[in-house]
C-alpha cells in the first residue's frame, strides 16, 4: 500500500466512513498504489493455466473479452467509488443490510489473506529454488518480513520506491524474455498453439477462468474510495480501468504464454518460477521478489483492515490494526505449511461464486443509484445474494455435468442482478431541486447520493444511515 493510502484509511472500524475530500490522494500516488497490482507472477501463471486447458489462440480471445469487462465494471465502481467515498463494508451495508456489514469483509479478508498465501508461496518457492534449503523456513520469512512492510515504516519507503520499482519490473519482464529467447531459442508457433476442445468453446472457458479474479472489484472499490472527483475519469480509465488490465492481464499473459513455449513449462505456479529462475538466475530471484511484495502488501494490508472491521463488527472488539497485520502473517504462515494448492482452488472456487454475485448486485444498485431509484429495503438485496450464491455453488460442486459446473460464475452472476432487481422494490429519490422546496419532500434519514449529484465534499464524521441501512436484516 501507499504511504499515503496507509495514512489516510483509517485506522480504527469506528472510522470506516466517507472518505472527505481532503483525505483524499493525488492522481500519481493512487495510481502508484494501486499498479503495485500490475506486478504478479500470477498474471502470468493464469495465462498459463488457461492455455494449457484451451490452447493459445482462445485464451487470447477469452483475455481480451475480460480486458473489456473488468474496464467497464471498474469504470462505474470506480467512479462511484470517489463520488461516494464508500467502502466496500459501508456499500455492503446499504446493499444488504446489518448480515452485508458482516459477511463482506469476513468474505474480503479471506480472499486477500488467500491471495497473500499464493503470492508469498510464490517468493518462497523462488527462494528454495535458487538456495535450497528448508521450504517452511523460506515460508517464515515470506510472511515475517512482511510484517513492518504492511505496518508502516518501510511500506512508506517501499512504496515511494514504486515509481522505480515499476519500470524495473517492466525491464525485468523484458530481460526474461530475451533470456529465455538467447538460451532455448524462438518458440515457434507460440501464439497458435491448440489443444483437444472442450465443452464449451474455448474462449469462454479462459472468459470464466479470469472471473475467477473478480475480487478485484472489491479491491478498486475500496481503492478508489480514496481518490480525488477531479481525477475520476482519469482513474476510470486508467488507474482501475481498461489501460490497466490491458497491461496486467494482457502483456503479462503475453510474457507467461512465450515463456511456455520456449521453457514447455508446467501450468503451475511453480513452473512460472522455474523459467523465471532459469532465464534470469539470480536476477530473476529478485525480480520475483520484488514483484511479490508490491502486490502483497495489498493483499496482506486489506485482509488484516477487512479482520479488523469484522472483528469489531461482529464482537465489539476495537482492536489496532498493528496487531490484525500480525495476525495475518500467522495466518498467512499456517496456511502455507498445510497443502496449499489442494484446499487453495477451492476455497477460491467457492467464494469466487460469492463475490461474483456481490460484484453483480452492486453494479445494478450503483446503475439505480445514479438514476436516483434506491431500494425501500436491504433484506431483498441479502436473499438475492444468498439464493444466487446457493446456486453457483451447488453448481460448482455438483458433478452430474461438467458443462454446467464450468458455467457456475456465469449463472450466478445473471441469478444475483436479476433475483435483486426482483426482490428489492424501489422508490425514487428526490433530486436536489425538489429536496429544496421544503415540506412535501417527506423528512428522513439522508438518501445516498449519486455519483452524479453528490457535489458537497464529505467530511470525516460517519454518515447518516441510509434507508435501507436503517433496517438491518
Amino acid at each position: 500500500m501507499s504511504d499515503h493510502l496507509t495514512d489516510s484509511a483509517p485506522e480504527s472500524p469506528v472510522d470506516r466512513d466517507r472518505v472527505p475530500e481532503s483525505g483524499r490522494l493525488s492522481r500519481w500516488s493512487l495510481t502508484m498504489a494501486w499498479w503495485a497490482m500490475f506486478s504478479a507472477m500470477f498474471w502470468l501463471y493464469i495465462a498459463v493455466a488457461s492455455a494449457g486447458a484451451v490452447g493459445v489462440p482462445a485464451t487470447l480471445a477469452g483475455m481480451a473479452a475480460s480486458i473489456a469487462t473488468f474496464g467497464v465494471v471498474n469504470l462505474l465502481l470506480s467512479r462511484y467509488a470517489i463520488h461516494t467515498g464508500l467502502s466496500v463494508e459501508l456499500l455492503s451495508r446499504r446493499m444488504f443490510g446489518a448480515v452485508g456489514s458482516l459477511l463482506a469483509p469476513a468474505l474480503f479478508a479471506a480472499t486477500a489473506l488467500y491471495y497473500g498465501v499464493f503470492e508469498g508461496s510464490i517468493v518462497a518457492v523462488a527462494l528454495q529454488e535458487y538456495f535450497g534449503g528448508d521450504i517452511r523456513l523460506w515460508y517464515l520469512l515470506c510472511t515475517v518480513y512482511m510484517i513492518p512492510v504492511v505496518i508502516g515504516g518501510v511500506a512508506a519507503w517501499l512504496d515511494k520506491l514504486n515509481g522505480i520499482l515499476l519500470p524495473f519490473y517492466l525491464v525485468g519482464m523484458v530481460a526474461v524474455v530475451v533470456a529465455a529467447t538467447v538460451q532455448q531459442g524462438y518458440p515457434t508457433g507460440w501464439l497458435t498453439a491448440t489443444v483437444a476442445s472442450g465443452p464449451l468453446p474455448g474462449w469462454l472457458t479462459a472468459y470464466l477462468v479470469y472471473m475467477g479474479v473478480w475480487v478485484l472489484m472489491m479491491y478498486t472499490f475500496d481503492y478508489a474510495r480514496l481518490g480525488r472527483r477531479a481525477d475520476a475519469g482519469f482513474h476510470g480509465t486508467v488507474t482501475f480501468g481498461w489501460v490497466f488490465y490491458a497491461l496486467t492481464f494482457g502483456v503479462n499473459g503475453l510474457v507467461g504464454l512465450y515463456l511456455l513455449g520456449a521453457w514447455d513449462i508446467a501450468g503451475t505456479e511453480t513452473g512460472v518460477v522455474e523459467a523465471v529462475v532459469g532465464s534470469l538466475g539470480f536476477a530473476g530471484v529478485l525480480l520475483i521478489i520484488v514483484s511479490q511484495t508490491r502486490i502483497n502488501s495489498a493483499n496482506f494490508y486489506l485482509a488484516s483492515t477487512n479482520l479488523q472491521v469484522f472483528v469489531h463488527r461482529a464482537l465489539r472488539l476495537d482492536v489496532p490494526r498493528p496487531v490484525w497485520v500480525v495476525v495475518t502473517a500467522v495466518l498467512a504462515y499456517l496456511l502455507m505449511l498445510t497443502d496449499v494448492l489442494g484446499y487453495l482452488l477451492q476455497a477460491l472456487a467457492w467464494q469466487g461464486v460469492l463475490i461474483t454475485a456481490w460484484v453483480a448486485i452492486a453494479v445494478v444498485y450503483v446503475l439505480r443509484d445514479r438514476g436516483r431509484i434506491m431500494p425501500r429495503t436491504a433484506s431483498g438485496g441479502a436473499l438475492a445474494w444468498l439464493i444466487s450464491s446457493v446456486a453457483g455453488i451447488v453448481l460448482t460442486v455438483q458433478e452430474v455435468s461438467t458443462t454446467w459446473a464450468q458455467l457456475a460464475p456465469v449463472v450466478t452472476v445473471l441469478l444475483a442482478a436479476g433475483s435483486y432487481v426482483l426482490l428489492t422494490p424501489t422508490d425514487r429519490a428526490p433530486s436536489e431541486p425538489e429536496a429544496a422546496q421544503g415540506p412535501e419532500t417527506p423528512q428522513g434519514p439522508e438518501t445516498p447520493q449519486g455519483p452524479e449529484t453528490s457535489q458537497k465534499p464529505e467530511t470525516s464524521q460517519a454518515p447518516e444511515a441510509a434507508p435501507d441501512e436503517a433496517q438491518p436484516v
